[in-house]
């Protein structure tokens, strides 16, 4: 079981930044990570993964301005946004895909609001 708490989420005008994180109860060196957004009235929908070995794909609404990291020594997942704009508001979660269980763990969420 791996628990999963996002933080960084917070009201940005358009053109800022933010950061959020996701920190994971236990290792998460084996796994994949991502961020997935879901914005009122829509469905979830991927942001951004990455994989144990580093490799990256984005949505690509956000590539070039968002940018998906890992600490595995910190059980840490990070995902640095550029250039907001106000269709990235959306509640942000974080995901982790253990392949050798095959199941996902989402956290609870964090809200991000771009005012225009």
């Amino acid at each position: 079981q791996v628990q999963l708490v996002e933080s960084g989420g917070g009201l940005v005008q358009a053109g800022g930044s933010l950061r959020l994180s996701c920190a994971a109860s236990g290792s998460i060196f084996s796994m994949k990570m991502g961020w997935y957004r879901q914005a009122p009235g829509k469905q979830r929908e991927l942001v951004a993964t990455i994989t144990s070995g580093g490799s990256r794909n984005y949505a690509d609404s956000v590539k070039g301005r968002f940018t998906i990291s890992r600490d595995n020594a910190k059980k840490t997942v990070f995902l640095q946004m550029n250039s907001l704009k106000p269709e990235d508001t959306a509640v942000y979660y974080c995901n982790a895909y253990d392949f050798g269980l095959q199941r996902d763990y989402w956290g609870q969420g964090t809200q991000v609001t771009v005012s225009s």
